[in-house]
Formats: structure tokens, C-alpha cells, sequence
């Protein structure tokens, strides 16, 4: 007699979503050797197979052009041979960085004769959702295996080629190691469905870290049930005030905006003092539309440079990651700090002055995980500050804050050690 009940199907986020939590605990207890071994050998397959890779890269690209996306974003899609080797690289780094696991924080004996001791441990799963540049593929996966972390990523339809082509190199790279491969889990369904799924699997994953454009971090931020960590949106800013030298402002602020738009630590609103705008804004612009830069201004700047586009109320809140930057000229730094204030997403800022005292109240002042004085936003990045790679850069405050290294990706667990003691 057959049965009249269906079985029931498991979605293929569910299944992943077991298969890491099932592999997590076994990665959890491996040394730090037999991981770094595992992150070499990734990092030289990524090298051996960088043709196919960039092969399937070429299927997004196409997909791309034909949908109509911006130049910008994709050279964010974009791999080529370099961009392929920088990400081995990265995973190489990694491996001569201290391993945060089984790290002891802290340790006391109490006046009873208990003795704690704080350890750093394993997050568990590791949910990554994200958009665009597959560079986070191996990113993510280097950091979160480094730190015996199993990971469940799931990243946008425009790099599905990619992503897929990557996993399938880093998997064949671990199976020649003693990470299980379960512990690297893609999930290639692109439908909203899967990323609405991936957000409510408390008892699979143990944490979500999006990492995106505003419309997608703040659907994570709003609908999961699963714990995030926030990465931010990045509308920075770089503010020239009157003391600033010219050539050192020029360049810090081309820098920010021209390097690679595309990127969360971009400058979007360029600052600048009345006195040094009355005697260098005409020529600063004329540098900017060189460099193929769209400038939109307030009403003070269009005084200065009636050539430049007003600026709408939205602009100013608005993150382009293209070649669109909005000018505005400020009487002073409370102006600058105020402006900052209400726009920033509180990712990464700067001043760019020879005045001490002001560049002493920036950095006070103005709240974000990086602020600088007299250096460009651009180096707000795992790599540059020596983490190696970087999950992401969290611009909330619980955590983590700034870029996201292999500390930021540990909990803590606490050891105690007695000799009979019972609590009276």
C-alpha cells in the first residue's frame, strides 16, 4: 500500500546549513598547523586554477553587460590574474597571523580556590550574505577556517559563475587536508527565498554577517532571527579644511573617490573649507571631471563652480560607488562635524589639515570605526591594517567595529577548574 503523505523536501539552504553545523565541531578542534596548511593549499589552487576561474567570471561579465550594470560595478564583479592572485595572497597572510583559538584572555583564582580562565572559542557557523565581488568567496573562507569557523556563504546572483567555480577549487583543495570540506558550504539557489530561509536558521548558523549595498543590510538587519553583525553602508567623507595643504588634499581626495569607487570606503561628499575653496575649488573640480568624476553641489559650491550639478536633498545621503561625488563648501570644522554628523553611516571619515587642535577635535569628535587625519578613506580595509583578509567592516559598536579580522570572529568561553567547591 503506498502512502498518501508526501516526504518532505529539505531545501538546499537547510541541507548546507547541516552539513556545516555537523562539520563545524571537528573543525573546532584542529590545530593551528593543520589549518594554515589547508590556507595554502587554497591559496595555490586559486593560482593553478586561475584561468577557469576567470573563465566563469567572463559568464558574469557578460550577464552583466547584457542587464545593464554600471562600469563600476563591475570592475567590483571583475577578476583577472592579479586580482586572483591578490586573494591567494591574502589566504597566505593569513596563515602568519596568531591563531585567536584556545587564546587565553584572561585568568584569576577566586577567594573560594576556583580558577577561571577566559578563552577565545569558535563562533560555530558562520552565515555570510553578500553581493558582487567574489574576492569575499575566499575572504570569508580563509578567516572563518582559520578561526574554525564552518561557513555558509551566500552571495548574489551576479556572481553565481564565479562563486561557484571558486567553492568547487577550494573544495578540491580541502579534501587534500584535514579541514572537512563540509565546513565550506555555497548556496547557488538564487531566489530571495533562500536568503529569507538562510536568516531564520537559529540552531544551524550562529551568526550572519551581511555585507552589501544599504537595501540589503538593512533587510538583514530587519528580518533575521539569527544574531547579525553589521556591516555598514560607506558614505564617507573627507573634509579640507583651510590649513590643508593643496597637493596632500588633491591627492587624498582623488584617492578616495577614484581609486575604486565601487567600494564601501570611498569618499561620496567632499568637504571643504570657504577660504580654500575661494582659492582652489575651480581647480580641484577640473581635476575631479578629468578623472571622468560627476560633481553635484550645494548652492555655495555652485557659486565657486556654476559647472558643477546641484545637489538634491537625497544626495547628500546616498551611496553612488561610482564616479559621482557631491561637493560641499562649510564655513569651519563645527560646520564640517555637524554636516558628518547627520549623513555619515559612520564607516570611515577625514580631515585633511596642518591644524593640530582640529585635527585633535575630528578625531574626538566624529563617531565612526575609522577616522583619519590626512589619509585617504581607501585604507579602511582588513588588509591594509595587517589582518590580512577581512570578513567585512562592522560599523556597529556590539562586537565588533571596523575591519573584521580573526579576533572579531571568536566568542569567549569560560574554564574553571575546582577541587570540590559547592556554592553555599
Amino acid at each position: 500500500m503506498t502512502s498518501t503523505s508526501q516526504a518532505h523536501t529539505v531545501s538546499e539552504t537547510v541541507q548546507k546549513a547541516t552539513l556545516a553545523k555537523k562539520a563545524a565541531p571537528k573543525l573546532g578542534l584542529l590545530t593551528t598547523e593543520q589549518k594554515n596548511k589547508a590556507l595554502l593549499q587554497m591559496a595555490d589552487a586559486l593560482t593553478a586554477e586561475a584561468q577557469s576561474i576567470i573563465a566563469a567570471n567572463g559568464e558574469d561579465l557578460q550577464r552583466g553587460r547584457e542587464n545593464g550594470t554600471s562600469d563600476a560595478l563591475l570592475d567590483r564583479l571583475a577578476l583577472n590574474r592579479q586580482r586572483i592572485e591578490e586573494m591567494a595572497d591574502g589566504l597566505r597572510q593569513v596563515t602568519f597571523l596568531t591563531d585567536p583559538i584556545g587564546e587565553t584572555l584572561e585568568s584569576f583564582e577566586r577567594p573560594n580556590g576556583l580558577q577561571i580562565r577566559k578563552i577565545r572559542v569558535p563562533l560555530g557557523v558562520v552565515g555570510m550574505i553578500y553581493e558582487a565581488r567574489p574576492n569575499v568567496t575566499v575572504d570569508a573562507a580563509g578567516l572563518c577556517l582559520k578561526t574554525g569557523n564552518a561557513v555558509v556563504l551566500r552571495g548574489s546572483s551576479s556572481a553565481l559563475s564565479s562563486n561557484k567555480r571558486i567553492v568547487e577549487v577550494l573544495h578540491g583543495a580541502l579534501a587534500k587536508t584535514d579541514v572537512p570540506v563540509d565546513a565550506l558550504q555555497l548556496i547557488v539557489d538564487p531566489s530571495r527565498s533562500s536568503v529569507d530561509e538562510m536568516m531564520k536558521l537559529n540552531g544551524l548558523i550562529d551568526v550572519i554577517i551581511p555585507r552589501g549595498g544599504a537595501a540589503l543590510i538593512n533587510n538583514v538587519v530587519k528580518n533575521a532571527s539569527v544574531p547579525v553583525i553589521e556591516t555598514g553602508a560607506g558614505i564617507c567623507h573627507t573634509y579640507i579644511d583651510e590649513s590643508a595643504q593643496l597637493d596632500m588634499a588633491l591627492q587624498i581626495a582623488i584617492n578616495a573617490k577614484v581609486q575604486r569607487p565601487s567600494v564601501c570606503n570611498s569618499m561620496e561628499t567632499l568637504l571643504i573649507h570657504r577660504a580654500f575653496a575661494e582659492r582652489h575649488l575651480a581647480m580641484i573640480a577640473d581635476q575631479f571631471v578629468q578623472q571622468r568624476v560627476e560633481l553635484r553641489g550645494d548652492a555655495n559650491t555652485r557659486k565657486l563652480v556654476p559647472a558643477i550639478h546641484e545637489a538634491s536633498a537625497q544626495d547628500w545621503d546616498t551611496e553612488y560607488n561610482d564616479y559621482i561625488l557631491n561637493v560641499r563648501v562649510v564655513d569651519g570644522l563645527n560646520e564640517a562635524l555637524e554636516h558628518i554628523r547627520l549623513h555619515s553611516t559612520m564607516h570611515s571619515e577625514c580631515i585633511v589639515t596642518e591644524d593640530a587642535a582640529n585635527a585633535a577635535r575630528f578625531l574626538q569628535e566624529v563617531d565612526a570605526a575609522a577616522v583619519y587625519h590626512n589619509a585617504s578613506t581607501r585604507f579602511t580595509d582588513g588588509f591594509e591594517f595587517g589582518f590580512g583578509a577581512e570578513i567585512g567592516i562592522s560599523t556597529q559598536k556590539l562586537h565588533a567595529r571596523g575591519p573584521m579580522g580573526l579576533p572579531e570572529l571568536t566568542s569567549i568561553k569560560y574554564c574553571i577548574k575546582g577541587s570540590g567547591q559547592i556554592r553555599d
